[in-house]
């Protein structure tokens, strides 16, 4: 093995098929194959949906990372993949597709979390991650302040969403204001052309005796939608960039506020932000903004980065073998509910090498992957 692991990464908790190829912390190949389109219709991701567009994109995506890294599968080190959390089924896909090639091409399997993954992509960009790392992760499915001493074997949880997660909030007022689906990148369309003091929509658990670093944004769901309602049964046009911009000020606000106390309770001197809400602009902003202010440094990955890839994956599997982590077995499952303190799922017994099965088993192998 060089001495930066080469290693593929395979990410399906959701709806995208991100298959991502790195050597140490640069990045070689993203390969992405979304299925937001199909789902759009039903007003958000259907999980059998999501699971069978991962079937149908799997090799292709994989045989796309390959071609544009310009290297061979046997020349890896690793693979790693999405072990938890997520949805169970689309979990399931990556889980097989990696055990399959990491069996067939006899290499370590690492089964990883997705949090953890997305704190760890800011290494393809900016380097090194800094022990400990503050991190605010928001996605469609989270909302958490982590602290990472080591992002491959200690996380430790901060503060999460009591109830929905603010990509979900964004989502659900999108719908309600009759902007489709996905609703983050339209609302931060959106918002720019309003103004963000327009309507005093509430914060979110934001009181003197609330709890200091979680998030809660059902009830900011809530006001918003009864404030739309009430316009549209009193006949009146709904003005739509200003509750865009209201609405989102409101959650990048509370989000910005509480990771910035985070970084000051803990004394550590920067900030990372991830997951797909990462990518909206004011949110990248306010929390610049505050950072410089507060004499914290704020790491933020593209948004090609923000959002769920196979890229982030690869990275920390990456980090598991520079590091020397034990590989998962081969009989790795996936976990829907996987807790974030659990960077990566390590084998019991080491890694199950394909030269450990009968002789049955070689032939397979070399069937599966001539």
């Amino acid at each position: 093995m060089a001495d930066e692991p080469l290693v593929l990464g395979i990410e399906t908790s959701c709806d995208e098929t991100g298959v991502g190829i790195v050597r140490g912390t640069t990045l070689l190949a993203d390969a992405v194959a979304s299925s937001v389109d199909t789902h759009a219709r039903f007003g958000g991701v259907v999980p059998e949906i999501a699971s069978r567009a991962h079937l149908e994109a799997m090799v292709p995506t994989i045989e796309r990372a390959l071609k544009t890294a310009g290297i061979s599968a046997r020349d890896l080190d690793g693979i790693a993949v999405t072990a938890g959390p997520g949805l169970a089924g689309a979990l399931l896909v990556g889980v097989s597709a990696a055990k399959a090639y990491a069996y067939a091409l006899d290499k370590p399997l690492y089964g990883v979390n997705h949090l953890a993954s997305h704190i760890c992509v800011d290494q393809l960009e900016h380097g090194p991650l800094p022990e400990p790392t503050m991190a605010l992760l928001v996605s469609g499915g989270h909302s958490s302040l982590l602290l990472a001493p080591d992002i491959t074997a200690d996380v430790r949880p901060m503060g999460a969403t009591i109830d929905d997660a603010a990509g979900e909030a964004f989502d659900k007022i999108a719908r309600v204001l009759d902007l489709g689906f996905p609703g983050g990148p339209v609302i931060d369309r959106l918002a720019k052309e309003g103004d963000p003091q327009a309507i005093a929509f509430p914060r979110g658990l934001s009181g003197s005796r609330d709890p200091a670093y979680d998030f809660s944004f059902s009830g900011l769901k809530t006001a918003v939608a009864r404030w739309i309602e009430a316009k549209r049964n009193a006949g009146e046009e709904v003005p739509v960039r200003d509750v865009a911009a209201s609405f989102q000020e409101a959650v990048v606000d509370v989000l910005t506020r509480k990771a910035v106390r985070a970084c000051k309770d803990e004394g550590v001197d920067h900030l990372m932000i991830g997951g797909g809400v990462a990518a909206n602009s004011r949110l990248r902003a306010l929390a610049q903004e505050r950072c410089e202010k507060a004499g914290i440094r704020l790491r933020v990955p593209r948004p090609g980065l923000c959002t769920d890839n196979g890229a982030m994956v690869a990275a920390l599997g990456a980090e598991m073998v520079a590091r020397n982590r034990p590989a998962s077995d081969l009989d790795l499952s996936a976990d829907s509910s996987l807790p974030v303190t659990d960077p990566h799922v390590p084998g019991t017994q080491g890694h199950a090498h394909a030269h450990d099965h009968d002789h049955v088993h070689e032939v397979s192998k070399e069937n599966l992957y001539p």
